[in-house]
Formats: C-alpha cells, sequence, structure tokens
C-alpha cells in the first residue's frame, strides 16, 4: 500500500512539475524571450519526444528568434513520427504561412481542427495566431477571426491570449473598435494581461502621431502592470530612435535589461550607435555580433552594416552587405526602404540602370505608405540629377505626380525642370501646364511653358512661345511683390523684346519691352546689352542677337 502510494505521489509530483515547465516555458515567449523559451522546451521535448504540446512551442520558440528553417525542420521530424497531432500540424502551418505557401497553410490548419474535432481551443489558438499576427503579410485575418470566436465559445474558455490574438486579427482586418472590445475581453480576464494594453497602444500608434497620447499612454501603462514586458521597451526604443535618440537610448537598456542576451540584443546595441551617426563604431559593432553569432547570423546586421557604409558612401560595401541582407533575410521582412537604398548604390556602378529601375518599382510596390512611395521615387530621381542626367531624373520625378494625391509646385518643379534640362521640351510642357492649373497666379509655371515652347521653336519662326511669354507678363504685372520674381517678369520682357525686333521688325516696341525689363532689374546685364544694340541698329538691316 506504501510503495502504491509512493508511485502515486510521485506520478503526480512529475506531473506537477512538467506542468510548471511549460507554463515557463509558456511565460517566456509571453515576454518574447525566445532563446529562454527554446531551452525549456528543447529539454520538455527531448525527454517526451511524443509530447505535442512541448514540441508545438519549442517550434514556436524557433520561429520567435527567426530560425524559420529550423521550426520547419524539427515539425517536419516530430510529424513524421505523429503525423495526427493537431498541434504540430498547426505549427507546421505557421511555417508555411511564412514561406508564402498559404494553400499548403490552410490545408495544415484545416486538418488540425479536424483532428481535434474543432473543440481544442490551444488547436483553434495555434491556428488563429500566425493569421491574426500584423507583422505577417500572409495571413488571413477573417479566418482568424472565425477560428479564434469558435475557441471563446468551448466551454471552460478563459484564455486572455486567444482575445488578444483576436484583437490582432481584428485589427488586422481594419475593425479597430472590435479589435479594442477583444482587448478589453482579455483584460476581463487578467486586468493585467500587458500584451493586450500594449496592442491597444499600437492600434492607435498606426493611426499616427496625432493619437501620440492615447497609445503612449497604454504603453506606460503596460510597463506599470507588467515591467517585465520587453515588448512594449522595444516599440518605444524605435519610436524614438529618429527622433530622439538619447530617450530611445533609455529604452534600449530597459529592453536589453528584460530580454535574453542573444543576436538581437547585441544588433540593438549596435544600432543606437548608428542613430548617433557613428557609423564606424556601429559597423566595427555590428562586425563582433556577426562573429559572436557563428554560423546563425541575424541578417539584420548586415541590413545594419549596409545602411551605415550607405551613409559613410563606401558603396562598394554597402552593395555587398546588401546583397548579404537579402541573401539571409525572409523576404516578408524585407521592406520597401531597403530595396530604394540598395538601388541608390546600384546607380554607382555603371550598367545597373535597370536594375535599379527594377528595385525601385518592387520598393513603391512593397509600401503602401504615399509618402515613402514617392521618397523611394524621389531618391532615385536624384541619383540621376547627381549624375546629371536629368531625363532620366525627370521620368522618376513625374512619377511622383501619379503617386502624390496632393502634389506640390516643387514636385512639379522637380519633373517639369529636368524635361527642360534634358530637352525633351514637349513633356516639360506637360508638366507646367500641370502647375499653371494649380497655381494659377504664380508666373513661373508660364515662364517655364514659355522656356520650352521656345526650345521648341529655337529660331523663333512660328511664334510659339510669344503666347506663352505673354501670358506670363499679365500674371507677373498682377504680383504685388515683383522683387520675388524679377528673373522670370524681366526674362519675358527680354524676350518680347528680341522678339519685337527681330521678328516683327518694331524697333519702339522692343525698346519699351526692354526697358521694363529694366526697371525691375536695372543690373540685369542681357537687358543692358540688349538696349545697347537696340539703340545702335534698325530691324530691318539685321537681326537682334538671340
Amino acid at each position: 500500500m506504501k510503495k502504491l502510494l509512493l508511485i502515486i505521489v510521485t506520478v503526480l509530483f512529475a506531473g506537477a512539475s512538467f506542468s510548471q515547465s511549460i507554463d515557463e516555458g509558456k511565460r517566456f515567449l509571453y515576454f518574447e524571450k525566445f532563446q529562454s523559451a527554446k531551452n525549456v522546451f528543447q529539454k520538455l521535448s527531448a525527454a517526451n519526444p511524443n509530447d505535442e504540446t512541448a514540441a508545438y512551442y519549442y517550434g514556436q520558440s524557433l520561429i520567435g528568434l527567426e530560425d524559420i528553417a529550423g521550426a520547419k525542420t524539427f515539425y517536419q521530424q516530430r510529424l513524421s513520427a505523429n503525423p495526427n497531432s493537431p498541434l504540430l500540424l498547426a505549427g507546421m502551418g505557421h511555417v508555411e504561412l511564412l514561406e508564402g505557401k498559404n494553400a499548403d497553410a490552410r490545408n495544415r490548419f484545416e486538418t488540425a481542427i479536424s483532428l481535434s474535432g474543432g473543440k481544442r481551443i490551444d488547436v483553434l489558438n495555434a491556428v488563429g495566431a500566425p493569421n491574426s499576427d500584423p507583422e505577417i503579410k500572409n495571413g488571413d485575418a477573417a479566418y482568424a477571426i472565425a477560428k479564434l470566436r469558435q475557441a471563446t465559445t468551448i466551454k471552460g474558455f478563459k484564455d486572455p491570449e486567444v482575445w488578444a490574438n483576436l484583437g490582432d486579427a481584428y485589427r488586422k482586418a481594419g475593425d479597430g473598435g472590435s479589435a479594442i472590445q477583444s482587448y478589453d475581453a482579455a483584460l476581463a480576464i487578467n486586468p493585467s494581461y500587458a500584451r493586450a494594453i500594449y496592442r491597444k497602444g499600437r492600434l492607435y500608434q498606426a493611426q499616427g502621431r496625432g493619437q501620440e497620447s492615447l497609445y503612449t499612454g497604454f504603453y506606460n501603462d503596460a510597463i506599470a502592470k507588467e515591467p517585465l514586458y520587453a515588448p512594449v521597451y522595444s516599440t518605444l526604443f524605435n519610436y524614438y530612435y529618429e527622433t530622439d535618440v538619447p530617450r530611445s537610448a533609455e529604452y534600449l537598456e530597459k529592453l536589453l535589461a528584460n530580454s535574453d542576451p542573444d543576436a538581437k540584443a547585441c544588433f540593438s546595441r549596435a544600432s543606437i550607435l548608428y542613430a548617433q551617426a557613428k557609423y564606424p563604431e556601429a559597423i566595427k559593432k555590428a562586425d563582433e555580433c556577426i562573429a559572436a553569432d557563428g554560423k546563425s547570423i541575424y541578417p539584420k546586421l548586415y541590413h545594419l552594416k549596409a545602411f551605415s557604409y550607405f551613409k559613410t558612401g563606401d558603396s562598394l560595401n554597402a552593395k555587398t552587405n546588401f546583397e548579404l541582407y537579402f541573401k539571409n533575410q525572409d523576404a516578408n521582412k524585407i521592406f520597401g526602404g531597403d530595396y530604394a537604398a540598395y538601388a541608390t548604390t546600384l546607380l554607382k556602378f555603371p550598367g545597373n540602370e535597370e536594375q535599379a529601375a527594377m528595385y525601385v518599382n518592387k520598393a513603391v510596390m512593397l509600401d503602401s505608405t504615399e509618402s515613402n512611395r514617392v521618397s523611394y521615387l524621389k531618391e532615385l530621381g536624384n541619383a540621376y540629377r547627381n549624375q546629371k542626367n536629368y531625363g532620366e531624373s525627370a521620368r522618376w520625378f513625374n512619377r511622383v505626380l501619379d503617386i502624390r494625391k496632393n502634389y506640390s509646385n516643387l514636385d512639379l518643379y522637380n519633373a517639369g525642370y529636368d524635361y527642360f534640362r534634358a530637352g525633351r521640351f514637349d513633356s516639360s510642357v506637360i508638366v507646367f501646364n500641370k502647375y499653371t492649373s494649380k497655381y494659377p497666379d504664380d508666373i513661373f509655371g508660364y515662364y517655364m511653358i514659355a522656356k520650352a515652347n521656345s526650345g521648341i521653336d529655337s529660331t523663333r519662326t512660328t511664334g510659339l512661345a510669344f503666347s506663352s511669354y505673354n501670358k506670363a507678363i499679365e500674371v507677373g504685372e498682377r504680383a504685388a511683390d515683383k522683387s520675388k520674381i524679377k528673373d522670370q517678369l524681366a526674362g519675358s520682357y527680354i524676350f518680347m523684346s528680341q522678339y519685337y525686333f527681330e521678328v516683327k521688325k518694331d524697333k519702339s516696341t522692343a525698346m519699351s519691352y526692354v526697358d521694363k525689363a529694366l526697371a525691375i532689374d536695372p543690373a540685369n546685364g542681357i537687358a543692358i546689352a540688349l538696349k545697347d544694340f537696340i539703340m545702335k541698329n534698325d530691324p530691318n538691316a539685321r537681326v537682334a542677337p538671340a
């Protein structure tokens, strides 16, 4: 009897210990301490290869560490021994979703749900979570909502994680109201559930800086409820990274204090050096991180090195590290700005023009933010302008006009003026006609149309530019402050003076226009010389100088 009791106690103790270890590992995942979670689940899974829960979470730890290949191999190995495990099938679906294999992933998820009878909360959550993740482009938010809501209806349900994932799914679907309700439902179960508070902040942050008081309030509340919750420190570190480097550095220290000392932590230390414009130091630190990582190198270290070299003007090393980054990083985590910077770097090497254009087009296609898409196009436009390749710079600046809903006079100037400098006068006229439509009281648009028409009619035989210069004068003479437009107005007067002298043979009218030019710009050398020439010459005897 005593022996039987001892066996029962031992089994119960072992079960309790095992349960505590599972909970410990899940808590590490909650805090995004993925290396610590991996260590826990690796031991549990090795001790009991048939336990699907430990195996599932071990794979999730690898995904958290961005070791997608490792997670895939592990899930494949365990599924070969246990092909009907719902959790392992859901884990494999997660991997396939990250790989962009949406149909295969959906098949895995449906099989997992079917094998569990649709009655296991953990399986439905394992299906819903990757589909709800706003950071995973391939997830299906509507599918996640359906499966996670199904989980909440199962008897005995009381898991705040499911509600938080459901909130993420609604956020991904663009339903902010339902997202907030779901996060609040998680907090009703556990008022200290920092992830739900933090996610509410992320939702409001996505709406722009106008909501800053709201989302920073949620972030501070999350910290107050759970000071060990590292994701909020990571967000605040990145939030202040470009605007308040000292404050960003403070959050970095808090992030590192509450994170595993892994490759990401090393990367973060290097990135703050980059934010401080200490580019050589950032490169040196990144090299130290790469050396410490061994074979498993954190891809963003190449990204950091590429941009550091880019900033210092070392195009060759920038190019090399961009290529290493693209080779080693998950394609879903490469963003438009990365491709745009690489395109600008490629232009430093003759013969890469078509490839550079391809990467900028890719950047524009990937990004949904208007300001970012415009910046990519302008970056390549400016690169061509610096090379004095005005035809190409104008082409890229002109695309800004198609993307920016409310383009500015500078946007129009960039495209129109570079078309002019490239000798593409017809294209220049088209752009500056847009300028005059939007800015009808600004002389500059009319003046540039006139100059472009002068380029088309360089011999002044058709009078193509005459009406344009006349319109420029009409608009310019209405201006209250002519000192700001004296170059355009004087230039228009000079053209008209030359035109009347050369084409119309009208010396008196020619003199009246040159006098108007000198009245607003007495030191104008061209006008002074032209007046002297008109005074001394007969238009019927010779032609005025161009």
